[in-house]
């Protein structure tokens, strides 16, 4: 009998790069023979699932709902026993060996956690982000990065509006995040937290979190995907979320001062704010939209160079495997787990967060550097993103790490053998 695998995720579409894992993940261990179920929440472009019959119902922040669903939601929010209920009757009809899950908050809640337990299937939850720690999950403010949590009261996400710069949302997300610290949820019922950066491990230890807890398994980028061109273009990309923790506009403001050509493709909260700073500084900046698939990657491979000019932690950025995929050295900030993918001289660069003078310098030496230097360090970004970031070794260290719960893994051991130690433990 095949080994069952139930994910659990907010969305069941491709929304962020969280629900491309979830569902990445899933078709990769569908690929080596095991049964899948999915449990997520229901949503107009969610994909169609056999599964969508256990979905919750739809919790969206900002929507235009009565004050009694507002109140009903809420509640949810907390702690959803509508979730529970949903979950035991998947659970009757499909009895699963282990469940991943990625992100619940907010719409599934952390109450299913329980349900799992109390059914005997070890619980693995990858940490996309920093919630597990911070109550707002992007330890960011309106003043940027922010840890008063750590030590403080978790009614700082209140005080600041941490949510949405909603005083409402912020309340809700403080109560939950109370609840569920008092009742020592995540703690308790998770077996095991898979980082896909060795910085967010540390910052969890910082945070309290005993170290045992984790596992650190790097994202993958399927390579073969991407076809690399190793000739450097004339402009520099930004390419993701326009959003203040992205640091767009220390970019543009980078970009006008070195006097080099920048595009951007995406959208977001940010864009109507970055389009005039734009106007005000006059530089050679294009706002491409939304770009994916492949109107995307010929974006990227007619760049010169990848920008990741973030201002708050990152974690395992998609966007710089996608680069080196592409062929194409990344220019990154010095913060989060950036400096773990980018190797200075070597795939790329990095600078100071936030340093306006000191990306102006790099994207101008970028500019000004002979070509065949730029392929060097693209051609070594390909190579490196081959070796190290393959769906091959994602596998083996997720295999290796089911098989460490109990979990049997059937014909798949062998996969994991292969690998010498199984998943890299913290």
């Amino acid at each position: 009998m095949a080994p069952r695998l139930l994910s659990i995720n907010n969305y069941h579409y491709r929304r962020g790069g969280s629900d491309v894992v979830y569902l990445e993940h899933a078709a990769l261990m569908e690929e080596l023979g095991w049964e899948n179920a999915f449990f997520s929440m229901h949503h107009p472009k969610n994909f169609e699932s056999p599964w969508s019959k256990y979905f919750v119902d739809e919790i969206e922040f900002g929507h235009a709902y009565s004050l009694a669903n507002k109140i009903s939601m809420a509640a949810k929010v907390v702690y959803s026993c509508e979730a529970q209920r949903k979950l035991r009757r998947l659970l009757a009809d499909f009895p699963a060996d282990i469940a991943h899950l990625h992100c619940i908050y907010h719409h599934l809640s952390p109450s299913i956690l329980s349900t799992l337990s109390q059914a005997g299937i070890p619980v693995v939850m990858t940490a996309h982000d920093l919630k597990i720690a911070c109550p707002a999950y992007k330890m960011l403010t309106h003043d940027g990065i922010c840890e008063r949590c750590k030590d403080g009261s978790l009614l700082n996400v209140v005080k600041h509006r941490c949510i949405r710069s909603s005083l409402g949302a912020s309340v809700i997300v403080s109560v939950e995040s109370l609840l569920h610290h008092r009742l020592n949820t995540y703690k308790k019922y998770l077996n095991k937290v898979v980082a896909p950066s060795r910085f967010f491990i540390e910052k969890f230890v910082e945070w309290g979190w005993p170290r045992e807890k984790f596992a650190h398994i790097p994202n993958y980028v399927d390579a073969s995907r991407f076809i690399p061109n190793f000739d450097p273009g004339d402009y520099f990309l930004f390419f993701g979320r326009l959003a203040p923790e992205k640091g767009v506009a220390t970019l543009l403001r980078a970009a006008r001062k070195a006097g080099v050509k920048l595009k951007i493709a995406g959208t977001g909260p940010e864009e109507v704010t970055l389009h005039a700073l734009h106007t005000a500084l006059q530089g050679d900046v294009e706002f491409l939209g939304y770009r994916s698939g492949e109107s995307l990657h010929s974006l990227i491979c007619g760049a010169r160079a990848v920008v990741l000019p973030s201002e708050w932690y990152e974690n395992a950025p998609m966007s710089v495997l996608e680069a080196f995929a592409s062929g194409k050295p990344v220019i990154g900030a010095r913060i989060g787990g950036i400096p773990e993918m980018v190797h200075p001289d070597k795939t790329g660069a990095l600078f100071e967060s936030g340093n306006t003078e000191e990306l102006a310098d790099l994207l101008r030496g970028y500019a000004d550097m002979p070509d065949d230097e730029i392929s060097r360090m693209g051609e070594a970004a390909r190579r490196y993103v081959v070796e190290t970031f393959s769906a091959e070794r994602y596998l083996r260290d997720t295999l290796a790490l089911y098989a460490d719960l109990g979990v049997r893994v059937g014909n798949n051991a062998s996969v994991a053998s292969q690998v010498s130690g199984g998943a890299d433990q913290a």
